[in-house]
């Protein structure tokens, strides 16, 4: 999922509600139809620097499908802010789009409404085959043991940004491996009167992601192995406390930022004011703000001790957009012949070029335009050490809760209160609280 917009999981209480009552959801009307075969409604996720910006990418994309075969489609492009909302009320009215763009890790959370279409092997078949995806990109459609609810179409990594020009300014010749390094580096960039780290502490999407890779880190599991939440054990609660302490105690990250929820910081390291940005398939964006990709490098996020890798040295989610297809459709033939447009080669190598995202699509993904040094970093990310968000059903009201904890303990590193392992562990404690019953 792409948290460069502000938090789309930021009204619990809707995705509560909804997703304890809308089993069955848009399939009122069956499994679909094609009565409506020369149109379809595709509403598509904000991945650009604007939406204005996302319509100038897919129009001609959505031009050149409707040569090829007839069928017009209708774009819509929603705001992060908005799309959990949107999609959440559409499975339970019927009143939705044809074709839509979900936030992986919302897959399995969206599955469990019964809205949506599952790719099974016949209908993967009608895209070309479930081989053609990376098994990184499947591991976040939806439920382990079930059919995907959804297609990889893009897919993202965190890396580590670095201003190269601050960097060689404070005598530093490489990027951080480690989080005792980053610290040691933050020290030296500070003496030189420049902003160390960027954080947006009250973007509950950047929260979790970056509480679930220190939980990783930590030998941590937000949820047992029944898929019970377990957000107050010793070990979930020395992770978050420790993602916290880079401004609670190292003053890695300044305390401005715990109010920082639309893209601040990446404006900040955009802007040569800080020194170092984590961020997920940052370069387009940095782009749009007028970076020169000469100006930075990329490097893998740290870990705490060695190279990243699997299990305690996860370095980040498994970060992306899936496809999805509301089983209700009135043209389910048109709405899979889009979804094998969108995810054929050529147009996952124009779509992912556009916006600086690796290409889920194993074919795709080897093109030359996807071997750059940055990339290298996102694919090898996505390959060894990237771990997917758990795929249980109330996976979105996971990401609320666990992140607006975190936000508030960002708010009191600011204000000066002190963050304990008992502040951290009372926060996390109000959040499994809200999560639904079993």
């Amino acid at each position: 999922m792409r948290s460069i917009r502000a938090a789309a999981v930021g009204a619990v209480t809707l995705s509560l509600a909804l997703a304890a009552t809308a089993c069955g959801g848009g399939s009122s009307a069956g499994g679909g139809s094609n009565d409506s075969p020369k149109t379809l409604t595709y509403w598509a996720s904000n991945q650009g620097a604007s939406v204005a910006v996302d319509k100038k990418v897919l129009q001609p994309e959505l031009d050149k499908f409707e040569k090829q075969t007839g069928i017009k489609v209708k774009l819509e492009v929603v705001p992060w802010s908005d799309l959990l909302n949107r999609i959440l009320t559409a499975t339970t009215s019927g009143q939705g789009p044809d074709v839509l763009n979900i936030g992986n890790t919302w897959s399995a959370s969206l599955q469990a409404t019964g809205a949506l279409l599952p790719w099974d092997a016949k209908n993967f078949a009608k895209i070309g085959g479930r081989d053609r995806f990376a098994d990184t990109a499947l591991g976040s459609t939806g439920a382990p043991g079930k059919d995907p609810a959804a297609v990889p179409l893009y897919s993202m990594a965190y890396a580590l940004y670095y201003n190269k020009q601050i960097f060689a300014e404070a005598g530093i010749s490489k990027p951080p491996a480690t989080w005792a390094e980053l610290t040691a580096d933050s020290k030296k960039i500070q003496a030189k009167g420049k902003t160390a780290l960027g954080a947006e502490g009250s973007n509950l999407s950047e929260n979790i992601h970056h509480a679930f890779v220190f939980a990783k880190q930590h030998g941590a599991e937000f949820f047992t192995a029944d898929g019970k939440p377990d957000f107050t054990s010793p070990k979930v609660v020395e992770a978050v406390k420790s993602y916290v302490d880079l401004m609670a105690k190292d003053k890695v990250i300044p305390t401005g930022d715990a109010e920082y929820a639309q893209n601040q910081s990446v404006s900040d390291f955009a802007k040569g004011k800080q020194a170092m940005l984590l961020w997920q398939s940052a370069a387009a964006n940095l782009k749009s703000q007028g970076m020169s990709e000469d100006a930075y490098g990329i490097a893998p996020v740290p870990v705490i001790s060695g190279t990243p890798g699997s299990g305690t040295q996860v370095n980040s989610a498994v970060m992306g957009i899936n496809m999805a297809v509301f089983k209700n459709t009135d043209n389910l033939d048109g709405a899979t012949r889009f979804v094998k447009f969108m995810t054929s080669d050529e147009e996952q190598k124009v779509l992912n070029q556009a916006y600086s995202s690796i290409p889920p699509v194993k074919s795709a993904q080897s093109d030359a335009a996807f071997s750059t040094p940055a990339t290298a970093v996102l694919k090898n990310t996505l390959a060894t050490s990237a771990a997917a968000l758990p795929q249980v059903a109330s996976e979105s009201q996971f990401e609320t809760a666990v992140g607006t904890a975190v936000k508030d303990l960002f708010a009191d590193a600011a204000a000066g209160r002190a963050v304990t392992a008992d502040s951290v562990r009372a926060k996390l404690q109000k959040a499994q609280q809200q999560m639904p019953a079993a």
